[in-house]
């Protein structure tokens, strides 16, 4: 049974054309045996534009979720996205529905067992990333913490609290001492306890 292939196409500008991508894409799928069913695109839109600026990718993730095809050609990777993090979030929701990916230029097919490597492999590289980011941001908290920064919301000061635990023992409802004394309900549920 031959595989039904979408094909994603995408330029950043409008001076720009489809035309190669879908020619070279329609090729590889012929020599394949695949049968196109579907062909998403997106003209004169930029990559790191998310998926709500971005119909066509749209379309094609809903199409994905659908199971409508079996595998997605793009011309390359770099055409879905720009962040490792994006594209592999993307390659998790087409392994959840069990759709392949097709990339072009970079010869990664996920039909093959070198393809799925691959895919494992960027998985890997994404945690990696995502694992360091939480690092520099834990080191950069404690920088500041050592300089004596405080972080949260500032604390109101003894008037303000003085008023809000009278206005309680005088029976208001915490949202309208919130109100009057100008102050989020939060904190005065932070005061009051």
């Amino acid at each position: 049974m031959s595989k039904r292939v979408a094909l994603y196409l995408r330029v950043s500008t409008s001076e720009q054309t489809t035309k190669n991508q879908r020619r070279e894409l329609m090729a590889v799928a012929k020599r394949q045996g695949w049968d196109e069913v579907q062909v998403f695109v997106d003209e004169g839109i930029s990559g790191a534009k998310g998926r709500g600026q971005r119909p066509g990718l749209d379309a094609m993730l809903r199409g994905v979720s659908r199971k409508d095809f079996d595998l997605l050609a793009c011309w390359s990777v770099d055409r879905l996205g720009r962040s490792l993090q994006d594209l592999v979030s993307l390659l998790a929701e087409f392994h959840s529905k069990n759709v392949d990916l097709y990339l072009h230029q970079q010869g990664l097919d996920t039909t093959t067992p070198s393809g799925k490597a691959m895919f494992q492999m960027l998985g890997v590289f994404s945690e990696f990333e995502r694992a360091i980011i939480r690092e520099r941001i834990k080191a950069g908290l404690a920088r500041a913490r050592a300089e004596g920064k405080v972080f949260g919301r500032p604390r109101v000061s003894e008037k303000v609290e003085a008023a809000i635990r009278a206005a309680r023992r005088k029976g208001q409802g915490m949202r309208r001492i919130a109100r009057e004394l100008g102050v989020g309900v939060s904190t005065v549920q932070r005061v009051i306890r």
